[in-house]
């Protein structure tokens, strides 16, 4: 049963998530005794994938902009060229888009959220996370190829050195009716989606001209910026940053919630962060019931002081 994964590459780079999605492909390949492959779109350098146990790089190179019904058909021909029984894609927006489409060009059956390997008893089912993340199901999937959605941050990146073999993968491209491109993040910006770190802020920081104080600790974090739903409503920072229920979803390592009350849309699309900290005046925001640490103080106050402690103890560990 060979595994194939999608390798998502961002300016010719790989993004953190698919690497991801490479380590989870060479373990899932290694319970199943099989080879890892894997398909690259417009990738500078594709050696990086050799450390993460890929045996064999199909490069593809395409002059469209992203869609989701082009990139779905080239998939289905690589899966089809590799007679892959597994396929692994990442949860990003792109392939969250493409997904269904790959499911029923396969007839195969699709899992998203999936936080774990597969069971290693018989039958082939998954670990997900259902209900906005409040819970976890396990799903079999009985379809001769299966396809698994990969949740953010699930599994980590695990490095496995093999010899990969690079082969350029020429699929018959049929164009698109459809052309979805979206820019995620400003160029020198961390993603929320591939951030390990992720830094939100609400109305408690009073007005827009009071967000370097998001920006500056973001910078030394090397944290993604975020904002609650009110203030992308009002203006103050862009709808690419809502996280929440209704925004995007975050899983991020560490999630700081600078100034958020905690409404329970914010909370169910964060509460897949593993550890959550609030720094909120109100010691009786919702927000500090479902948070790992609270700091109950004034942000103007507190977030300075923390830069500070960041900045010396960064400067005593370089």
């Amino acid at each position: 049963m060979s595994v194939l994964v999608y390798i998502e590459s961002e300016n010719g780079s790989f993004k953190k998530a698919a690497l991801e999605v490479a380590s989870y492909g060479r373990a899932l390949a290694n319970t199943l005794n099989s080879s890892l492959s894997a398909v690259v779109f417009n990738a500078d350098d594709v050696s990086t994938l050799s450390n993460y146990g890929v045996d064999k790089v199909l490069s593809v190179k395409i002059t469209e902009d992203y869609n989701a019904e082009t990139y779905a058909d080239i998939l289905k021909q690589a899966v089809e060229r590799e007679q892959s029984k597994v396929v692994v894609l990442s949860s990003s927006a792109d392939c969250k888009y493409l997904a269904p489409l790959l499911s029923f060009g396969l007839d195969a059956g699709y899992v998203p959220n999936v936080v774990d390997l597969p069971d290693s008893t018989a039958p082939f089912q998954v670990k997900r996370s259902v209900f906005t993340n409040k819970a976890f199901s396990k799903t079999e999937i009985s379809t001769e190829i299966k396809i698994i959605g990969l949740s953010n941050n699930a599994f980590g990146l695990v490095e496995q050195a093999v010899s990969s073999i690079v082969e350029v993968f020429s699929p018959e491209i049929i164009p698109s009716k459809v052309v979805v491109k979206g820019i995620d993040k400003a160029p020198d910006k961390v993603s929320i989606a591939d951030a390990d770190i992720v830094v939100s802020a609400g109305r408690g920081l009073k007005g827009p001209e009071n967000w370097n104080l998001v920006e500056d600790l973001a910078t030394v974090l090397g944290a993604a910026t975020a904002c609650s739903k009110p203030v992308s409503d009002l203006g103050w920072r862009p709808h690419s940053e809502h996280v929440g229920q209704t925004g995007k979803p975050v899983a991020s390592n560490l999630y700081i919630a600078i100034g958020i009350s905690g409404a329970i849309q914010h909370l169910a699309g964060v509460s897949s962060s593993k550890v959550k900290v609030v720094i909120n005046t109100d010691p009786e925001a919702p927000f500090f019931k479902a948070a790992d640490y609270g700091i109950v103080g004034d942000a103007f106050e507190v977030v300075p002081k923390l830069i500070e402690k960041l900045k010396a103890f960064k400067a005593q560990n370089t």
